[in-house]
């Protein structure tokens, strides 16, 4: 029992930390793209609440959310926003990392974070399945 307790506080802590080096590197490489000239916005990814709505196994009790804040200068349209959100969900490595380490909602949101789009990460994962 008392080894079952420590391998899931010792599981949190490693996952914590996974899920801190998935923004900081997220983070870090929107930035450098919005400086190289690559993309038209600064992207910030932070974590929320979510939305209980889209839970799964995997999902963590609380700050399920990956929320990214979309900073261009001016507002964005819903189009734009949803455009932003498919961005990411099409990199299907990205989206199954962000299941494995207990997010379920994708959250993007303009500057003034009061209009933002949800997308339940669960729905985006590409599973090929092998054949024989």
């Amino acid at each position: 029992m008392l080894v079952n307790i420590w391998n899931r506080i010792i599981g949190w802590f490693r996952d914590l930390s996974e899920r801190n080096k998935l923004l900081r590197s997220f983070n870090d490489s929107a930035r450098e793209a919005f400086v190289n000239g690559e993309v038209p916005a600064v992207l910030e990814a932070c974590i929320s609440k979510g939305d209980p709505a889209y839970r799964h196994d995997f999902s963590r009790c609380l700050s399920s959310g990956f929320r990214v804040k979309v900073m261009s200068g001016r507002p964005l349209t819903r189009e734009e926003l949803i455009f932003l959100g498919n961005v990411i969900l099409n990199d299907s490595q990205l989206v199954r990392k962000l299941v494995v380490l207990g997010w379920d909602t994708l959250e993007i949101y303009g500057q003034n974070a009061m209009i933002g789009y949800k997308f339940k990460l669960s729905d985006h994962m590409t599973i090929h399945l092998l054949h024989s």
